[in-house]
This record gives structure tokens, sequence and C-alpha cells, in this order.
């Protein structure tokens, strides 16, 4: 069966490598317009040279899933050039790993605002444009660590 997406509009958080980056050439190649980020403007710069390959309608942008108005501001950027959103995958996400008797508040919050959050705050920034046009996927992507954990990894598998 080949996924056909024209017509449609994603952002992928998390685009730079790894499943990411493999999503957002995935959905490029099945014809949505696709928005891939990443937390460094090189690395945004980068996704949007190898989404070009894909279609001139695609791009790579500049996002810090932990600025509260950072979503939203994507959200409208995206809109502004590419249109509404319509598929939303929460990729994003980072570890902080160390034995919960040594761990830091810092590194618990800094996973739970990266991991977490940022899934509330990006679906909530495209539900909006989702809703007036009566269609939407928002998928979130976890880890196996979230079901049988992992020594080092409360936090993450928390998340």
């Amino acid at each position: 069966m080949e996924l056909k997406l024209d017509g449609q509009v994603a952002i992928v958080t998390g685009a730079s490598r790894g499943i990411g980056a493999a999503i957002a050439d995935t959905l490029a190649q099945a014809g949505a317009k696709v928005a891939g980020t990443a937390t460094t403007q090189s690395g945004a710069d980068a996704i949007g040279g190898r989404l070009q390959a894909f279609g001139a309608d695609n791009a790579g942008y500049l996002l810090d899933v932990n600025d509260p108005d950072g979503p939203a501001g994507l959200v409208a950027a995206v809109a502004e050039r590419q249109g509404a959103p319509t598929i939303l995958v929460n990729n994003a996400g980072i570890t902080r790993d160390q034995i919960l008797l040594r761990m830091k508040d810092e590194d618990w919050d800094v996973i739970m605002e990266t991991n977490l959050r940022s899934v509330f705050r990006m679906s909530k920034a495209c539900l909006r444009g989702m809703m007036k046009g009566r269609y939407g996927r928002i998928i979130t992507i976890s880890s196996i660590i979230g079901a049988t954990g992992n020594p080092g990894q409360a936090n993450y598998a928390a998340t």
C-alpha cells in the first residue's frame, strides 16, 4: 500500500536524526509538506536541505520545545509558509540518566519539560487549526522504556 499525503502539512519535532529524520523523510516522500524541527539553527538548516530533495514546500525550523511560546510560534510560522498543520508527530526527546538516589531535581525537571510538557504544548498549538479544518492526526513517539523501565532512567521512563 502506497502512502499518499498530498495536501497534508506535517510537523515533526526532533527531525534531525534517527526516528524523527526517517519519519520526516517518509512523510515528505508521501507528498506531505513537512516542517521538521531542530534545537539549533544549523540543525534546522540541515533538515531543510535534506527535505528540499522531496519538494520545495518542505522546510526545517528552529524550535526549543521548552520555550512556552515556541510551539505556538512554530505553528504560526508553518501555517504562514506551508499551511495549517494537519499532522503532528511529537518525537523530540532527551535523556539525563542517573540512578534515582543521585538524580538532581534539574535532571528530573528537564526531562519532564522536554519529553512530556512539549507534547502538551505542541498538541495544543496544532489543535485549533485541526479542528477548524475538521481533520488532524497527532502521533506521539515514546520509548519501550516507559513500559519496561531501565536502570538510571526513572525520569525518562516516567515521560
